[in-house]
């Protein structure tokens, strides 16, 4: 952990500069979960280069967060200590953590591969990663500060917006979901059936909306990523 900063501007940083090696002038973003932290922040840096946003379960407003699930991260970001670390260890970074981010909310529980949360364990329990998972854990306390920021963005420069949200979502809420509404206006708003990983039931609904969305929003001479 000493060569790199283990925090969501590094990875946005790494990000932006990736962009610039590549010389990719124009994007469309897909975000979700943590990575849409990412995703935001480079939206905000450069808001002339994204042509469309494509929202699945990410946060950007307060009332987004499950009040319930958070409590053991809002402890960790008020005291960062190992105490505090303990409840998220104990479940979130062990494999009964791994498969209920899969499995809670889904329709059909049995339809979702185990190699999912299998394989996503196994990278997760390699050495010394836990430690990085959670120092970014602790950093994604700065999101909640750039909220704000988020949400001016989406009133100045109201990208087209195509909205694919798991409405069972233990983690980001109906709430939060229909509060994009509140500042975006060239928006395309679709709850569905599902919870958090959305894609693992619904894939062939989304990818429909989404190629339906992007052929109409995004100018044909404008490269989608």
């Amino acid at each position: 952990m000493d060569r790199f900063e283990y925090t969501l501007d590094k990875f946005a940083d790494v990000m932006d500069h990736f962009t610039a090696k590549i010389d990719l002038k124009s994007y469309a973003l897909y975000l979700h979960d943590i990575g849409s932290s990412v995703g935001y922040r480079l939206a905000v840096k450069h808001p002339e280069r994204v042509t469309a946003l494509v929202i699945q379960n990410a946060d950007a407003y307060l009332e987004a967060l499950n009040k319930e699930f958070i409590k053991p991260l809002e402890a960790y970001w008020k005291e960062r200590s190992e105490r505090n670390a303990q409840p998220m260890r104990a479940w979130l970074l062990t494999i009964d953590g791994t498969k209920w981010h899969y499995v809670h909310g889904a329709r059909n529980i049995e339809a979702i591969s185990p190699d999912n949360w299998t394989i996503d364990q196994a990278l997760q329990d390699r050495p010394g990663n836990k430690e990085i998972q959670l120092a970014i854990l602790y950093d994604a306390k700065t999101n909640v500060d750039l909220y704000k920021t988020w949400q001016e963005y989406f009133r100045n420069h109201q990208p087209p917006t195509l909205v694919v949200w798991g409405k069972n979502d233990g983690i980001f809420t109906v709430e939060g979901a229909e509060l994009y509404k509140r500042d975006l206006k060239d928006i395309e708003f679709h709850l569905l059936n599902t919870g958090h990983f959305a894609l693992e039931e619904d894939l062939d609904q989304i990818c429909a909306l989404m190629c339906d969305f992007l052929d109409r929003k995004v100018p044909k001479n404008i490269s989608i990523t």
